[in-house]
């Protein structure tokens, strides 16, 4: 006998292996399926379709990665050095920061994580399912143990299922790690075999890969298969990203300059200011632990999480985090033609018959023709038979939209749309195959069983030995015939149409009906072309000329009609007048060398009538040019493509359950033109990310140079900086900012500028000069001048003694004050400085960024509570200073903002303006 789950998890009673009529009867439920009210028991009684996520208590295990990642580690060893010389002030000191720290990451994760799992709402797994005797779509969690639910190409099989009608062809590699897909029908019933095995079940978690059925839920949830093992197995660990790489190698060169500067602190301590070594350990492990920027990785991801979701509200939904930053560097987008640069909502145009064409075109979908001729009648039949659309009154017509516009159609030509009855005289269907580009059903009709053909008409018309003519009879179908039917195919599809044809062929009445295709698809008798209008979404243009001036190149890959998918491209701006058109049998007779050259050489092309394949050859040939290849896709077959793309792109509303888990972004509205928005945000994030580097890198200069002046004077010049006040900084004045600084809107050109190469580094070494050696120091200056002008105007002399007792200790605490707030003011004009790269910061809005304003108020407001309150002036060693010295801050943010203004202007003024760039300049590089 089949293995079962436990009694407890499965519906009393219920064995998925009795007869059908009795597995309907122990579910309480028909073949017509359940009413909305006993699906609401049956909610209740089994729970939703869910699996429960059995992650256990995971923060501990996350705040302690906070605790231990390599800046972290640092700034234990700082204080493990500083508690081993004595100095418990300033070792606990560091120990609170790390805890602040790590305490503000693991809340900034916590948010990150919980940004994209919230994505799953934008985004439901639905179902289809006969409630109330109708079918309809429903949230896949709402599926109960009795439901009946229909199964399509392309379908994530949402729940447990006995088949009581159809076949289908199944990926169980979720389950049972077979590759090649395994055949489920209705019409085999199996006993005595393992439960995974048997022909009429099908399980949660599998793929439809062709064909359609329909039949009865027997478990949900937990209850399923793949709930047993959910039960039994922990998730996968996720490898890391390159951007999180990227990050690590980061925060391994601020350690290594951070350790490396702290050794050198030590002898100059020793044999230039005559410190003990005691001292100058101090002194070494205070500068290592203000040094550590421990707010750059959860300011890091946390930016991502704020651009993933902002890309779900425009209508991108992106599956990982790291994925907005490989947006921002895409060179090339290989996208379909329909529903992604057209509307997908076509509508019937024309009929063509052998007594000519018939006109189609209407405003709404309320008419039909008066006695159509034989043919058209033919077609009319052919149209609604071959078809797996439903058009239901007082609502919008299901199924894919190519199939609506010919059962509308078929309904103008005055045949019976209706699907039911539809389906009572089908005997067998051969699903849409797109390697074929044939769909055909086997249907009865009268005494006769007639197979009906529909595709694509260089696949039909090679099937096809004669025509239906004007009266309704076969005629030779010859050469003069054949070309005849090509012009007009050619002609439609200039016009920018979509064309199918459509043939038929009676079969023999003493033979078994045909299961193997090729038996069926001979010998066909031609009988009708039908043009389908699906215009160009009216935003495509223009974000067709926004990839044109960011060095972006757009490839169209169809499987429509040449001449159609050259008129599209033409109409929207992707291509010239003259595009080379290549169609898949064109690419299978390449060599792979020969699809590199065509790619990287030829600035308009097109692939017509392509295959899943088509798409993973030409991704394959980008990628291995150096190109990030964005991928967009709808079907089963287009899975391997979109794993293989840098960012496989999936529709959230036309395509199949398979293409969005193999995706990493889900257009929820399957617009190209948020394909480009996506791109923008990703350059966009990938800007601020840098911005907020250059911040907290800005800073190490100013933080090491009271250090090295004490050092450096021999102890002439009191230490202008105290180490609290240096950790005070650090805590109370970088994240926010950097925070803040994520949020910025994109510069101006943005999109002018050509795509980042694959290999750059989040990192450069322009950033760190400018960080450095010209931010850095111009704050430096600025704190230092502040520092001896304080200490000066009190009489003060080098080698003066400053320490507590002496008459020049007040106005020592005050000019440690003046150099702490000289950072905090010089660090305000450099959030400001790098809020652009290039452009003037008036281009964006000096006050544009509310974000910056509020974090800066919030850094003013923690600094004045440091500087006027007892308790901490006696913890940092601060003292009040006059308004006259206070004033002299106020210019410090527009000295630093302005020096780095005026660099900006000599750098716009030097540089030769690129030149707009085509839509295959930025990707040629």
């Amino acid at each position: 006998m089949r293995s079962r789950h436990e009694a407890w998890l499965r519906p009393a009673g219920v064995n998925p292996e009795e007869a059908a009529e009795l597995l309907l009867r122990d579910l309480h439920s028909s073949r017509r399926g359940l009413s909305s009210a006993e699906a609401r028991r049956h909610l209740v009684q089994y729970g939703r379709n869910e699996l429960e996520r059995r992650h256990g208590r995971r923060w501990p295990r996350e705040l302690a990665r906070q605790l231990t990642h390599p800046l972290a580690l640092l700034l234990w060893l700082a204080a493990a050095l500083l508690f081993a010389v004595g100095s418990h002030a300033v070792a606990a000191a560091v120990v609170l920061i790390i805890l602040l720290n790590a305490g503000f990451a693991f809340v900034q994760e916590v948010q990150a994580e919980r940004a994209v799992e919230a994505l799953a709402q934008y985004l439901p797994q639905r179902a289809k399912a006969v409630r109330d005797g109708a079918r309809m779509e429903i949230d896949a969690a709402e599926l109960v143990p009795g439901d009946i639910v229909v199964i399509e190409e392309g379908d994530r099989i949402p729940a447990d299922v006995r088949l009581l009608a159809g076949a289908i062809e199944v990926d169980m590699s979720a389950l049972t790690g077979e590759s090649v897909p395994a055949l489920r029908s209705a019409a085999i019933l199996d006993v005595d075999v393992p439960v995974l095995q048997a022909h009429d079940l099908v399980f949660s978690g599998t793929n439809c890969t062709g064909g359609e059925a329909h039949g009865v839920v027997f478990a949900t949830g937990m209850a399923t298969e793949l709930g047993r093992i959910a039960a039994l197995s922990q998730r996968v660990k996720q490898e890391p990203s390159p951007l999180e790489l990227q990050v690590r190698r980061v925060a391994w060169l601020i350690a290594a300059v951070s350790v490396a500067l702290a050794l050198a602190f030590i002898p100059l301590a020793v044999f230039g200011a005559g410190l003990s070594l005691v001292q100058s350990v101090i002194f070494a492990a205070g500068l290592l632990a203000g040094m550590v920027p421990e707010g750059l990785l959860p300011v890091i991801t946390l930016a991502l999480a704020v651009a993933v979701r902002a890309l779900a509200a425009r209508g991108a939904l992106v599956k990982r985090l790291s994925a907005v930053e490989t947006l921002g560097s895409t060179d090339v987008i290989c996208t379909d033609k329909t529903g992604t640069i057209t509307e997908n909502r076509m509508r019937p145009m024309a009929a063509w018959t052998a007594a000519g064409p018939t006109d189609l075109d209407a405003r709404d979908h309320a008419w039909s023709l008066p006695q159509p001729a034989p043919a058209l009648q033919a077609a009319a039949r052919i149209a609604a038979s071959c078809n797996n659309a439903r058009l239901q009154p007082d609502a919008e017509p299901t199924g894919d939209p190519t199939e609506v516009a010919i059962l509308l159609a078929a309904q103008a030509l005055g045949a019976d749309p209706d699907a039911d009855r539809r389906e009572a005289v089908r005997r067998w269907q051969f699903h849409f195959d797109p390697e074929l580009k044939l769909m055909s059903t086997i249907d009865q009709h009268g005494d006769d069983l007639m197979v009906h053909t529909k595709g694509a008409p260089e696949a039909v018309l090679p099937r096809c030995t004669t025509l239906l003519d004007e009266n309704g009879q076969p005629a030779a179908l010859d050469d003069a015939a054949r070309e005849r039917i090509t012009a007009q195919v050619d002609a439609y599809a200039t016009g920018g149409l979509r064309v199918l044809a459509l043939a038929q062929r009676t079969l023999a009445k003493e033979r078994r009906p045909p299961h193997r295709r090729a038996d069926a698809e001979h010998d066909l008798c031609f009988v009708a072309l039908i043009a389908l209008l699906d215009p160009p979404r009216p935003e495509v243009a223009e974000a067709v000329a926004h990839c044109r001036t960011a060095g972006i190149r757009i490839i169209v890959i169809t499987g429509d009609h040449p001449l159609t998918a050259a008129a599209i491209a033409r109409r929207v701006g992707i291509t010239g007048p003259h595009p080379r058109v290549v169609t898949g049998d064109d690419l299978d007779r390449m060599h792979e060398h020969e699809v590199a050259d065509l790619v990287r050489t030829e600035e308009d092309v097109i692939f017509a009538r392509a295959s899943p394949e088509t798409k993973l050859h030409i991704a394959e040939a980008l990628r291995d040019q150096g190109h990030v290849v964005a991928m967009t896709g709808d079907g089963v077959n287009d899975a391997p493509a979109l794993h293989r793309a840098d960012i496989g792109v999936a529709m959230g509303r036309s395509g199949t359950d398979v293409a969005r888990e193999a995706a990493t972004m889900i257009l929820t509205d399957d617009n190209f033109a948020s394909i480009v928005e996506a791109v923008r945000d990703g350059r966009r994030i990938y800007d601020n990310i840098r911005k907020f580097i250059i911040y907290i890198f800005a800073h190490a200069t100013p933080e090491v140079t009271p250090f090295l002046v004490f050092a450096l004077t021999g102890g002439a010049v009191p230490l202008p900086l105290t180490i609290l006040q240096l950790l005070a900084f650090d805590v109370g004045s970088e994240t926010l900012p950097a925070l803040a600084l994520s949020r910025e809107n994109a510069e101006p050109g943005l999109m002018q500028r050509p795509p980042r190469p694959r290999s750059e580094g989040v990192i450069r070494t322009p950033m760190l000069l400018r960080a450095w050696l010209f931010l850095g120091l111009l704050v430096a200056a600025l704190q230092m001048a502040g520092f001896f002008y304080v200490l000066t105007r009190s009489g003060w002399h080098p080698g003066d003694p400053t320490g507590p007792g002496t008459p020049l200790h007040h106005a020592y605490q005050q000019a440690t004050t003046m150099t702490f707030l000289g950072m905090i003011a010089g660090q305000i004009g450099t959030a400001f400085a790098v809020r652009t790269q290039r452009a003037s910061l008036r281009s964006i809005g000096a006050l544009s960024n509310h974000y910056l304003l509020a974090a800066i108020a919030g850094e003013v407001l923690l600094v004045a509570v440091f500087v006027y309150t007892p308790a901490f002036q006696s913890l940092l060693g601060t003292a009040p200073l006059p308004t006259s010295t206070l004033l002299l801050l106020l210019p410090y943010p527009f000295i630093v903002w302005g020096a780095d203004e005026l660099r900006r202007y000599l750098i716009r003024r030097h540089t030769r303006p690129t030149p707009e760039p085509n839509h295959i300049a930025g990707a040629a590089r």
